[in-house]
């Protein structure tokens, strides 16, 4: 297999946690079990060797949990198949957007089938303009451990934030009062927050790459899937001269799941509080 591809599925099991991507055959063409996040249906796939300048394969359903209703596996599978055939490119790897993608659509055909049952209005704000000003003191930031990469080196900071002009002066504060972040080649960031305004539900997220392509999406992807709120996470890279491909992406996500969860941001955590 293509070191493209290799780098790909490690980025995925990072990202979405252990064994969402599983090898559970090694005759060419390889098969992988993928396990679609939160919709407790497996799908198979065959993975050439040449892979991804010669496309993957959805075999079809491997596994679907005991409540899940009759025939949504096979409409899982019909809709990833769909996905699959639309945004393949050789030579391009294409399984982290071939999830991201399904989950999109099938998030889409949820909030469809459930808007009138929804008992309040619940919008979802990325423009900091739509979020009150206020004076915010010094974020207290929790580092991560430092990984080293082929001469990159990758730190995460977490804090804890209220609103996206929290979110915003923290990032300011950071840029303006550590030199050594100053000088990173990226700071990636993302945030999620969750508040009441006049009785309703208000969410922001947002994220920025700033020049590390797909990063903040990836990292805004992560936050989500840990499920935290009222958290801004921000990922400095000093590139070291070596590309590092998409196991970048693993490396980003990996600090920063260790600075949310050395903050006792995580879901976890904030549970025992």
């Amino acid at each position: 297999m293509i070191e493209d591809t290799e780098n790909e599925i490690e980025v995925i099991n990072s990202i979405y946690g252990e064994n969402t991507l599983k090898r559970v055959a090694v005759v060419a063409p390889e098969s992988y079990l993928l396990a679609i996040p939160q919709r407790d249906v497996t799908l198979r796939l065959a993975i050439p060797s040449q892979c991804p300048n010669v496309g993957l394969q959805i075999i079809g359903v491997d596994s679907v949990g005991s409540a899940t209703r009759k025939g949504y596996g096979t409409h899982v599978l019909e809709i990833a198949r769909e996905v699959l055939q639309e945004i393949f490119t050789p030579g391009q790897v294409c399984i982290f957007d071939l999830l991201q993608d399904l989950e999109q659509r099938l998030d889409q055909e949820f909030t469809t089938d459930n808007a009138e049952d929804k008992k309040s209005p619940q919008r979802d704000v990325s423009d900091e303009n739509h979020a009150p000003v206020e004076t915010t003191p010094p974020p207290q930031w929790t580092l991560s451990t430092t990984v080293t990469e082929k001469k990159s080196v990758f730190l995460a900071r977490a804090c804890a934030i209220q609103s996206t002009s929290q979110a915003q002066a923290a990032i300011i504060h950071l840029l303006s009062t550590d030199k050594r972040a100053s000088k990173a080649t990226h700071n990636i960031h993302a945030y999620r927050i969750r508040t009441l305004v006049d009785g309703h539900e208000v969410v922001y997220q947002d994220c920025d790459d700033d020049g590390e392509d797909a990063a903040g999406g990836r990292l805004l992807k992560l936050l989500q899937i840990m499920d935290v709120w009222n958290v801004l996470v921000v990922v400095s890279r000093w590139y070291g001269g070596v590309k590092l491909g998409p196991a970048r992406f693993g490396i980003i996500n990996a600090v920063a799941r260790d600075a949310i969860v050395a903050a006792g941001l995580a879901k976890d955590s904030q549970a025992h509080r």
